[in-house]
């Protein structure tokens, strides 16, 4: 009796097991390369490099030389690659090299045996080393989902250009920069995030005008398009041309995909993917980033986030994104959707320097705060968010080809984005810096910022209309 109750408990947990993982479509398997390590390997300088500041087209694109130069911006020693010698050091030790970054100078780099960091340790090249992943048990393997080659018929607005996308481009006054010839033809953009399931094959999405892609998770078995659709929404709410439809904030610019989020697991290695595809974003010549994508709690403690450390400073990431203006970037990334929880406040790098952190507001009518909408300020007192836009919810295309509602910062910040980049192509003589404070200065709170609204809903034809008021003064 006794055994035949312990097998009906058995097979009930496994029924439930199965059940539950055909609920929601997901099974594990065994990590077949575990364990394994990667170490952040930071190096003490960039001497021995074979590549000089006085021929930046080594190692940077014409374009992203000329970006600088248009905005009076010198490349310097952060943009050497770093030292090949170096390299070759550390790799004599063992372990396969798995990136680089040259703004922060470091090398990541995976081995089987954790031992090997000690003689790493030693080298005279290197200057501290920090263990950034582990490899987990199991993970969920990634697969494509079916698509719609068209859109339903209900979609469809007839006297609506805008289609569904309508509130949130009118909410930032975007149709204006449209009607007046900016819709981002010229700009390249890139968005970094954790993959865009379809993208390469939704119809609708194939006629964006995208000029690559990169895998940082994973480059030698590339999983950007099998993997989660969310960077396939936040790109069709910029990219997307489908009028009476869904036309997005930017739908003549240029696109770079760019995947730096680690569906498996939540890691601190996440942030050096995530600078790899900034820096990629930087060498490429795109002038405009944006990032849906954000971290303060890791699977393992000690990876994990205080409040205090959102000063601008002190996480890896956020570091790399404080130096993307002084490239001539703009970068728009996510505030997060803390607000309800117990953390609240923003994550990194939302909490970098002279970027726009972006908010989520209801609809166009009541403007209210989304509950979930990260807050500021940041550590060391500056405003956050910068700005809001609708994204509870935002309009956007799924990776099954459909027109959805997405609730999420992850979402209103492509909207902003797309927008940055119309203006910038409107007012190409401005610095990165010039287009940061002109989103700010037109908010409708710019009179009184707050931790909430940060400086407001921004107001684009108005940016642009004082961008032409200044350089018209400048004649």
């Amino acid at each position: 009796m006794q055994r035949l109750l312990t097998l009906i408990i058995l097979t009930g947990c496994t029924l439930f097991v199965l059940a539950t993982q055909q609920q929601d479509g997901t099974r594990r398997i065994r990590y077949k390369d575990g364990p394994a390590y990667i170490y952040r390997i930071s190096l003490t300088d960039k001497d021995g490099t074979p590549y000089s500041l006085d021929r930046p087209t080594r190692f940077l694109s014409h374009r992203a030389v000329e970006r600088r130069k248009r905005q009076g911006l010198s490349v310097d020693s952060t943009d050497l690659p770093v030292s090949p010698h170096y390299i070759q050091m550390v790799s004599k030790e063992g372990v396969s090299i798995v990136g680089k970054s040259r703004w922060q100078n470091t090398l990541l780099v995976r081995m089987k045996d954790s031992t090997l960091i000690s003689s790493i340790r030693q080298l005279p090249c290197v200057k501290d080393c920090k263990l950034v992943w582990l490899s987990p048990d199991s993970i969920t393997p990634d697969t494509r989902i079916n698509y719609h080659e068209t859109f339903e018929p209900h979609d469809s607005i007839a006297n609506e250009i805008y289609g569904t996308a309508a509130d949130q481009i009118y909410n930032l006054k975007g149709d204006q920069l449209h009607k007046a010839g900016f819709q981002g033809k010229g700009m390249m953009i890139a968005v970094i995030d954790g993959g865009f399931k379809n993208a390469d094959v939704i119809p609708e999405l194939k006629k964006i005008d995208i000029r690559g892609w990169r895998d940082f998770v994973s480059p030698d078995d590339p999983q950007l398009f099998a993997d989660t659709d969310h960077g396939t929404k936040v790109l069709s709410a910029m990219g997307t041309y489908r009028p009476h439809i869904f036309i997005g904030t930017a739908p003549k610019a240029s696109y770079w995909l760019l995947r730096s989020e680690d569906q498996q697991t939540e890691q601190e290695v996440e942030e050096d993917y995530w600078t790899m595809a900034a820096e990629f974003a930087d060498s490429v010549g795109c002038d405009v980033i944006n990032s849906s994508l954000g971290y303060n709690e890791y699977d393992h403690k000690w990876m994990s986030y205080k409040q205090w450390q959102l000063d601008g400073q002190t996480a890896f990431i956020t570091r790399s994104a404080s130096m993307l203006a002084s490239k001539g970037i703009v970068l728009c990334n996510s505030a997060g959707n803390s607000g309800m929880g117990p953390w609240k406040k923003i994550g990194v790098p939302a909490d970098a320097d002279q970027i726009l952190t972006i908010g989520a507001i209801s609809d166009n009518e009541t403007q209210r705060i989304a509950a979930f909408s990260s807050i500021g300020p940041t550590q060391d007192g500056r405003v956050k968010p910068d700005v809001v836009a609708i994204g509870a919810p935002a309009r956007v295309i799924s990776g099954r080809g459909m027109i959805t509602s997405s609730m999420g910062t992850s979402f209103s910040s492509p909207v902003v984005c797309g927008l940055v980049a119309c203006l910038w192509q409107a007012l190409p003589h401005k610095t990165a810096l010039e287009i940061i404070e002109l989103v700010r200065r037109t908010g409708n709170n710019y009179q009184h910022p707050d931790n909430i609204y940060g400086f407001g809903v921004p107001d684009f034809w108005q940016a642009y209309m004082e961008g032409m008021i200044k350089v018209n003064s400048e004649k």
